[in-house]
């Protein structure tokens, strides 16, 4: 049970990755960012939330133990501590705020659980 967990929640975050790298005017959209006077909003978009992500899925993969799992959801665990610092620093402007630290932490919370 514990081996599907991992490779679903690789998945996801190979498939979530994968948008974000691939397409980030529309994660962008999703996020509520504007692209500036330059491309590097764009590059960021496919650097920090894409191919991170898919390139951390993948390791944990191809390495498929349980100490690579655990470092994809330390991964997960980072990205809710940004989104749960905004919360706090920024203010919740939006729903999606914490519907993203939401799934963000239970992705952690899961392979880190699982694994540790």
């Amino acid at each position: 049970m514990i081996d599907i967990m991992n490779i679903a929640l690789a998945l996801v975050s190979i498939g979530l990755g994968a948008v974000g790298w691939l397409a980030p005017r529309y994660t962008m959209d999703l996020l509520d960012i504007s692209p500036g006077g330059t491309t590097m909003g764009l590059s960021e978009i496919r650097a920090a939330s894409g191919a991170l992500f898919v390139g951390i899925g993948l390791g944990a993969l191809f390495l498929a133990t349980p100490l690579a799992f655990a470092m994809l959801g330390f991964a997960w665990a980072g990205a809710a501590l940004g989104r749960l610092t905004s919360i706090m620093a920024d203010g919740i402007s939006t729903s999606r705020k914490i519907t993203f630290f939401a799934v963000e932490a239970v992705v952690a919370g899961a392979l880190l659980a699982a694994n540790l």
